[in-house]
């Protein structure tokens, strides 16, 4: 039962911080195991000051947590890890490289990488982008022998910029839907904005930071480097043609992004709503991602020499790796959901609410403290946009402004309690400190520099 005198949520904020620096930073445990009890002993915080919430939800509200994350990443997730052994492994990978080098130089391997997380995070989901981009950034950092931190670094800011701020992706969609906006303009302000955040955030910062940080190509998603080094010096008439390398990629694009194809020309074409279902059903990203592992599986098997066994034993070790990763990020989505259920969310809000700003920046301020308090933008987003939305009549500029400060604001400091940033790290192959400087600052410059491109905007060009 709760004890019934006042505590702010702040306080077991604060514990939560503590805890999980000291088990994964101090104590160097698993993330996996460092996580989930951190997420134990906010839920015993909540037992004991949270109304409604008892010793035993402690147990299964961790429980339940992990397994709603696992509802959303788990078969993405192992079947990523599919598509990124086999598509390293057969050459793909190392193929697409190289295709980008002769088109656009190698001096730009970057901006290629950058330009095609940005593009792809529009119709697909950031982790689902991030699961097809990390191949190729290990390839390209095998192939080239140098600036891994930079390739990182322009695969997340690419992907996470159009993640908050360029429907048809599920969190600028949301918050445009609830505000009561047109969604034709939000996507225009969208790119707007997003473009100067990425560019920042990815080329500028990523090159600054290679500068000054050199990543080391590690073994990660079940491929050592020395593999990795020995496909990059392969002969390109060796390794699988491009379309057969695109190919994975170009179906979980593609068949994600049919059901916002059929559902936008229904109105158009009515007769659409009879394959909608079989769309929706392909779409899905766990079925999508399963059709792309199996082509890349496929042309792994065609393109190694190898038994059926050992190809078998190769997929399934991939599998193990997939499983650790979806492990850790469910864990951290747990962690974050318990300091949710602390009331941070509401106390930060109800405190900002009432502060006399401006409502961009208030609407972003909001955005940001429940970001950085419970971990996931997505939930940042929603609460805010509800907050938000008695008081669209109060704007001076158009509200796709403030679907952008508020999607800027949750975009704000991955941290612990994000499962993105345990994706990144886990993944990437880095450190808790790599991914702290490589992603967690890159998500916060996408943060300051989408509020400035919307304040700008919005001074320019109100259209209110």
């Amino acid at each position: 039962m709760a004890i019934e005198f006042a505590h702010s949520p702040l306080v077991t904020f604060i514990l939560a911080l503590a805890a999980v620096i000291l088990l994964l930073v101090v104590w160097d445990l698993p993330a996996f195991v460092g996580l989930i009890i951190s997420a134990f002993f906010v839920g015993i915080i909540n037992a004991v000051f949270v109304p409604d919430f008892s010793g035993a939800d402690a147990a299964s509200e961790v429980a339940a947590a992990f397994g709603d994350g696992m509802a959303g990443i788990g078969i993405p997730i192992l079947m990523a890890a599919i598509i990124g052994k086999s598509m390293l492994e057969s050459g793909a990978a190392q193929r697409i490289v190289r295709g980008f080098q002769n088109a656009l130089g190698e001096s730009n391997s970057d901006i290629a990488l950058w330009g095609s997380s940005t593009v792809l995070a529009v119709p697909v989901f950031f982790d689902s982008v991030f699961y097809l981009m990390a191949p190729l950034a290990r390839s390209m950092r095998a192939r080239v022998g140098r600036d891994y931190t930079l390739f990182i670094v322009v695969v997340g800011a690419g992907a996470a910029t159009t993640h908050v701020f360029v429907p048809p992706t599920p969190g600028p969609l949301a918050v445009a839907d609830q505000i009561g906006v047109n969604l034709g303009m939000t996507i225009l302000v969208g790119i707007a904005t997003a473009f100067p955040a990425a560019l920042l955030a990815g080329i500028v910062y990523g090159r600054w930071l290679n500068a000054r940080l050199d990543i080391p190509l590690r073994d990660a998603m079940s491929t050592t480097t020395e593999e990795l080094e020995d496909i990059a010096n392969r002969k390109t008439s060796t390794l699988p043609g491009v379309f057969e390398s695109l190919l994975p990629i170009l179906l979980a694009v593609v068949l994600v992004g049919a059901l916002t194809f059929v559902n936008s020309l229904q109105n158009v074409y009515p007769s659409l709503s009879a394959v909608e279902p079989y769309v929706a059903f392909v779409g899905n990203k766990n079925v999508a991602l399963t059709i792309a592992a199996m082509v890349a599986a496929y042309s792994y098997y065609r393109h190694n020499e190898m038994e059926r066994d050992e190809w078998t034993e190769e997929l399934t070790e991939a599998l193990k790796s997939g499983g650790n990763i979806a492990a850790i990020t469910a864990a951290g989505g747990a962690f974050g959901a318990l300091l949710a259920a602390s009331g941070i969310g509401d106390y930060i809000t109800g405190i900002l609410s009432g502060i006399g700003i401006p409502l961009i920046v208030s609407a972003w301020l909001i955005a940001a403290i429940v970001r950085i308090a419970q971990g996931s933008a997505t939930a940042a987003m929603l609460t805010t946009a509800g907050i938000m939305a008695p008081q669209v009549g109060q704007l001076d500029v158009h509200a796709a402004y403030l679907v952008m400060a508020i999607g800027a604001g949750g975009n704000i400091f991955s941290w612990y309690n994000d499962s993105g940033f345990w994706l990144v790290k886990e993944i990437g192959g880095l450190t808790i400190g790599e991914t702290l400087r490589t992603w967690t600052a890159l998500t916060t410059i996408i943060s300051v520099t989408g509020l400035v491109a919307t304040v700008t905007f919005s001074t320019i060009l109100p259209m209110a």
